[in-house]
Parts: structure tokens; sequence; C-alpha cells
């Protein structure tokens, strides 16, 4: 590209958008990218400030910043993620769907490393909305290095580096501890606030069982809701490490694969996950009935994906971790 005169410009073909901005009214692009000029343009051009322009020379070493953004979202844009016009050199991403926004930090790192470019999201492994944005991109200059580009794509490698997680129909299962419950002496307070929260979900409690302070029972009532078909069970109380707080102690003697119990995020550190089979086990502590926002609010939405959570995804919650 080059730099010239409005004046000059008459039959140039205007290289980036030139935006009007008009308080309260509009901020948008009065003349865009490609536009050949005219000599009724030159007014506009100089009430808007442009005194001089840029215009299109051809460069086989350049790129504009439009096509270089459309390389970018190429090498972002996964599944179920929809995708913006381009638009003063930006793209947005947005969920197609309702679910689990995914990225991969280490290589978008990396390619935010190259000078010049800039891609922005959301938190990684976040709930979202269909469509939620949840990236922007673009390149900094107007014109960029297309040897830049090249390494931007060696980079990125060729799997998307985006993508959101639908989420899935699980049968839930509910196992709601506490002597004073079984034997009717309160009212059960837990099982409206799971209620609440599976229904962002679109889930639903399918199977609901009570069981006392034992380690017995509650093992009992575990392995009743799965062999009543259950694909998620959510133990509620007795997750603290009081002697008479069982409910880790029954998690454990159905013979699930216990992920952790403990976690380091505030509040829900007496949290526990745990697999028989394929089945999520959740003991949740007392603080998720009485707190909006705990670690439960952290993990349902990624369990209700499919993923299959691990040590290390809950050592990594540390950080962002005090809710």
């Amino acid at each position: 590209m080059k730099e010239i005169k409005v004046q000059d410009a008459i039959g140039q073909i205007l290289c980036h958008d030139i935006t009007q901005i008009i308080r309260g009214v509009t901020k948008d692009a009065r003349f865009r990218k490609g536009h050949v000029i005219t000599a009724e343009d030159i007014p506009e051009l100089l009430k808007l400030g442009k005194e001089n322009i840029f215009v299109w020379e051809n460069d086989e070493t350049k790129l504009h910043e439009n096509d270089a953004a459309q390389i970018l979202r190429g090498l972002t844009q996964g599944e179920n993620l929809s995708a913006t016009d381009v638009k003063e050199g930006k793209i947005e991403l947005k969920a197609a769907y309702d679910g689990v926004f995914h990225v991969d930090a280490n290589k978008l790192n990396a390619v935010n490393e190259v000078e010049e470019i800039c891609v922005a999201t959301l938190q990684n492994r976040i709930p979202v909305r269909r469509g939620k944005s949840v990236a922007g991109m673009r390149v900094i200059p107007l014109v960029i290095d297309k040897a830049k580009m090249e390494r931007v794509k060696e980079i990125a490698g060729e799997l998307p580096l985006m993508k959101v997680v639908p989420y899935k129909k699980f049968k839930v299962g509910l196992v709601v501890t506490g002597s004073e419950i079984f034997h009717g002496r309160i009212d059960d307070t837990f099982t409206p606030v799971i209620e609440a929260k599976l229904k962002t979900f679109g889930l639903q409690v399918d199977g609901r069982k009570i069981s006392d302070d034992s380690k017995e029972m509650t093992c009992e009532k575990i392995l009743e809701l799965l062999d009543g078909g259950a694909d998620l069970i959510l133990c509620t109380g007795g997750m603290s490490v009081d002697p008479d707080d069982r409910t880790p102690a029954a998690i454990k003697s159905t013979g699930a694969e216990v992920v952790t119990y403990g976690v380091p995020v505030l509040p829900g550190a007496m949290f526990m996950l745990a697999y028989l089979g394929d089945v999520p086990i959740m003991g949740l502590p007392g603080c998720v009935m009485f707190c909006s926002r705990t670690v439960f609010d952290l993990v349902l939405p990624r369990i209700v994906t499919g993923e299959r959570l691990t040590r290390h995804d809950f050592t990594m919650m540390g950080v962002g971790g005090l809710l």
C-alpha cells in the first residue's frame, strides 16, 4: 500500500476501512476496504480528518489485515463455533450451541508470541450460551508479512485451536445424607438447590434417595441409583473430615475410583469426584447449599459435556479458585 493525498486519490482503491464516529449515533465504517474513491468522496474524507489515505499497492510479500484475519479464523474455528464477517480487520467467533468452551492455551499463547498477532478468548473450559462471543482476532497493522502468517500456521498446526463441546443428556441420581433428614426431623433444603443448578443444563433429578449418616446405607443408596440407570450420582452432605461424616467412605466403598477428595477451590475444598466405570460420583460439601458459586459450578458443566476429569484438572483450578 502507499500513502497519498486525498485530493490525488480519485480512482484509487482504498485498502482499509475508514471509520466514522458520531457520538450517540454511530461508530461504523464510512468507507470500506476495496472502495474506489470518487470525486464526491473527497469532501467526506476531509470531514473525517483524512488529509492523507492509504491506497492499495500490490505487493506479493504482504497480506491485508482482512485476509490475515481470515487465516486466524481458519486456524482457530473448530466444532460448534460460528464466525462473524470480517469488519475493520477483526473477526469474532461465537458459540453455536450451549456448552463448554475449549481452547488449546499452549498453542494459542505461542501464536500470540508472534509479533503483530492478536487473538483474545474467554477463559478456558467455562460454560457458554449459544451466541456468546468466545474469541476475537486480528493482526495489528493494516498489512502484515505473508511469511509471518506462514509461521503462525506452523505453530497452530492442523487442528483448530478452539471448540465448544455441547452438553449431553444425563440421568441424574441424588443421594441426600443426614439422619436428621432421614428421620424427618428437618426438611431437605439441599435438593432444591441441586435441582436449580441442573436445570441450567437441561437436566433434572431423575432419582432421589435419602440416607442416614452410615457408610453402609449411603453406599447402598448409591448402588440402587446406579442399578436404576443413573449416568451421574450426586451425594449431598457428610463431606468434612469430622469422624461422623462418612460420605467419602461410602463413595469409596462402592468400588469407585477416587480422582480427588479435596480441591484447591474456595468455597468447596471438601469436594470429592470418583468414577464407577464411566459414571461420575460427586460428593458435595455443605457450602454448595448456601454459597451462590462453588467448586460444583466449575465442575458440573465439564462433567455434563462428557469430559472425564483428572487430578491434574483439579490442581489447575487453584489459580482462579477463590470464588
